[in-house]
């Protein structure tokens, strides 16, 4: 790890902007300026900061950044301390008194011991001495994509892992911010809680900057995930172009409880600053860190149409290791199929759970229907061919020309096929003949019937909306509709439905 030595000069123009948004953080007189701050006792053990070290990102191309490590007293690599990672660095952290209430907390066994790690957002240094720089920090922060998340896990823990060791249990993290910080931790945990489980938000910023305003509504669509979140914020923090502070976390807090999330909220007066969050700290650690080891788990939320899972029950991981999975397709008997793609492999999980290899060099076949013949339909990616597997494993040709990405086949045995790259949409009937029903659909990926098989609604995977067409009695399709509305990540592909 290297110690960071270059240092930007920014122009006038940021330095007033900097000025004006230190006006609006500053706005509004906090309710909580008047407790007691943590302060350093002498019985207790203090924690080292290491740091600053320089760091530069590949995910985001040309940026620098620095990051700090608190290593409590208590650390001992032979037993790997959880995580708690921060972002806006050291000086937010200074802000929130984080050091002395970790030194605290820890010493009182009221939160495991844990490393800290303090990260800037990302600049892009200037060119000259007259230029300016590029600021990195909304783009990294308010992005409703995993990109952030994937720096962090594949890029930066990757790194302080050389020199620290610590748990990647997602139940031993927590990952904390303030303003566009705080919505950077909470997409985080979201998109990855696999890695992240608990976090802190500070006067977060769920408005409409880069699409945060559609959490509200993301939250409660999407069956929860296993996340903690403990939520603070004043009724004086910004109203201006992107929205109200005040409104969206409140409306954020409506949308988590809703949904069924292990949620707490401490609001105040406060405006656009660290005052409420830094009294509110010790608290919101222990409420975060209570019960731990025991996993994180959801509380009860209200029935949903969108609800998948038996009452009790969660998801169970069932195979992994694979490279890109596709086309989970049913038989008659339970038995679950799906594809691993660039292997070329399609697999079959057993009602007992129990994995095996259903086929192998299977062209790259992407997805996959059972028809009522009992054959397993798959589109070839590499050769353009739609193919049938019989039960033992055996392939037979069926149709050719058409580099299918998904099927679906319905009870007389003729079917559809989407072809992205020629953005259009084939119909097949039991002889193999083949005739296109419907193009010029940007790209056309996966597609299903309505249960009574008189309606099929395509995926556009880089549009909005889902496409349903009218299925008429040879086959053709009829009025054409852009029917059901997705939600789209920063990169225009389909988030959720």
């Amino acid at each position: 790890m290297k110690h960071a030595s270059h240092q930007t000069r920014p122009s006038t123009v940021f330095v007033l902007l900097g000025v004006l948004l230190t006006t609006l953080a500053s706005h509004g007189q906090d309710t909580a300026d008047m407790l007691p701050e943590p302060v350093s006792q002498p019985d207790v053990p203090q924690g080292r900061i290491e740091g600053p070290h320089e760091f530069h990102s590949k995910l985001f191309p040309g940026t620098e950044r620095q990051y700090w490590i608190y290593v409590p007293s208590q650390y001992d690599p032979q037993h790997p301390p959880g995580l708690m990672i921060v972002q806006d660095g050291l000086r937010k952290a200074r802000h929130w008194k984080l050091p002395t209430v970790l030194d605290k907390l820890i010493h009182a066994g009221d939160i495991p011991i844990q490393l800290g790690i303090f990260v800037t957002p990302g600049i892009v240094p200037a060119a000259h001495k007259d230029a300016q720089p590029r600021f990195n920090r909304s783009y990294e922060y308010d992005g409703m994509t995993d990109l952030y998340a994937r720096f962090l896990i594949e890029e930066l823990l990757p790194e302080v892992g050389e020199s620290y060791k610590f748990s990647d249990d997602p139940n031993d993290r927590c990952i904390a911010g303030s303003s566009s910080g705080a919505i950077c931790a909470f997409t985080a945990a979201w998109q990855r809680p696999d890695a992240f489980r608990r976090v802190f938000s500070s006067v977060g910023t769920f408005v409409g900057l880069r699409g945060g305003n559609e959490y509200q509504t993301l939250v409660r669509k999407t069956e929860p995930k296993p996340i903690r979140i403990f939520m603070q914020d004043g009724k004086n923090d910004l109203d201006i172009y992107g929205g109200s502070w005040w409104y969206a976390n409140q409306a954020m807090l409506s949308s988590l409880q809703f949904a069924g999330y292990d949620v707490r909220n401490e609001w105040g007066d406060g405006g656009h600053n660290d005052r409420h969050a830094a009294a509110a700290m010790p608290t919101a650690l222990r409420w975060l860190w209570r019960d731990h080891p025991s996993p994180i788990s959801n509380v009860a939320g209200k029935p949903r149409l969108t609800d998948l899972l038996i009452t009790g029950e969660h998801w169970e991981l069932v195979s992994s290791g694979h490279q890109l999975t596709d086309g989970p397709a049913v038989n008659d008997i339970g038995d679950v199929f799906f594809t691993d793609v660039p292997r070329s492999r399609i697999h079959r999980i057993d009602p007992d759970g129990v994995i095996s290899i259903f086929a192998v060099d299977t062209e790259a076949a992407s997805g996959l229907m059972f028809g009522p013949d009992g054959k397993l339909y798959a589109c070839e990616s590499r050769t353009g061919h739609v193919v049938r597997y019989t039960p033992d494993g055996s392939k037979e040709g069926f149709l050719t020309g058409i580099n299918g990405h998904d099927i679906v086949v319905l009870h007389d045995g003729s079917g559809y096929v989407t072809e992205p790259d020629m953005q259009r949409v084939w119909h097949f009937t039991t002889d193999g003949k083949t005739t296109v029903v419907a193009d010029e659909i940007e790209s056309p990926s996966g597609l299903i019937t309505s249960p009574d098989q008189t309606e099929l609604t395509v995926v556009n995977s880089r549009g909005r909306f889902c496409l349903s067409f009218r299925i008429q009695p040879d086959g053709s399709l009829a009025a054409r509709q852009e029917y059901g509305w997705l939600h789209v990540n920063d990169h225009l592909s389909v988030a959720a439905a």
